[in-house]
């Protein structure tokens, strides 16, 4: 996931997950933004930081879309490679990329406008304010997370964005029975991921054995094509979101 600097002034009470990158865009990126990040790009209310989200401010998915369908939302979407083909092979389904590289998701719109998508729309904030104060609550069938950041320097692990403080955030924006999609090639990190799931409430695991199989909704991108090239193996997981009544039991 892109990235803020160690001096950027504090606006938030915790760590985030990226380091936010200032580079500049090209001037395709620059016309791609201008013209069409109307159509794609959710106009978010900010609290203090530039990647934040207002408290209070929830979005209307079916405006935003225009109607209502199942909804599926992509954390740290880079190029958009991945969220941009999945919403081609499935028109009837809206979908949610969730980004902090302005850069990125230029890329998207490109891509997506190139292809004629029309059910894809784009934000530019910190992916846990979005599933706390942007997303309603149990309005999202499936949250995807693919390949974060790694912050592999145990000094940096904090920043690391599957930790405790994230599953209750996920468990809120998704519907009951709706899923958790992870998939890094980082192996300790997958085990993180694994530890931190089986604490959380509210979700159980939707395979058996240690890992899911390679989740086929997924098209193969360069950080996937990158893992493998180093010898990594690629570790999916994904959870289910338990009935909220049943969630809710001693």
């Amino acid at each position: 996931m892109p990235n803020e600097t160690e001096n950027t002034p504090r606006f938030r009470d915790k760590p985030v997950s990226f380091v936010r990158r200032s580079g500049r865009m090209s001037d395709a990126q620059e016309r791609a933004w201008a013209e069409l990040s109307p159509r794609y790009v959710i106009d978010v209310q900010r609290d203090a930081a530039a990647t934040s989200i207002l408290p209070g401010s929830p979005l209307a998915p079916s405006e935003a879309y225009g109607r209502t369908a199942p909804l599926i939302v992509e954390i740290g979407s880079g190029q958009g490679h991945a969220i941009v083909h999945a919403a081609a092979q499935a028109p009837g389904t809206d979908f949610l990329a969730v980004e902090v590289f302005r850069a990125g998701l230029a890329r998207t719109m490109l891509d997506a406008d190139r292809a004629g998508i029309r059910n894809l729309r784009l934000v530019e904030a910190n992916a846990p304010e979005v599933l706390e104060h942007l997303l309603p609550e149990a309005s999202v069938d499936e949250v995807w997370i693919f390949f974060p950041d790694p912050w592999h320097k145990s000094k940096h692990n904090k920043r690391r964005l599957i930790a405790p403080v994230f599953p209750p955030l996920a468990a809120r924006a998704l519907r009951d029975g709706g899923l958790l999609r992870l998939a890094t090639d980082w192996e300790d990190y997958a085990l993180q991921m694994r530890d931190v799931m089986a604490d959380a409430e509210g979700f159980a695991p939707a395979f058996a054995g240690e890992w899911a199989p390679r989740f086929d909704g997924r098209t193969m991108t360069a950080f996937e094509r990158k893992g493998i090239a180093k010898g990594r193996d690629i570790r999916d997981l994904v959870y289910r979101r338990a009935p909220r009544a049943a969630a809710a039991r001693p």
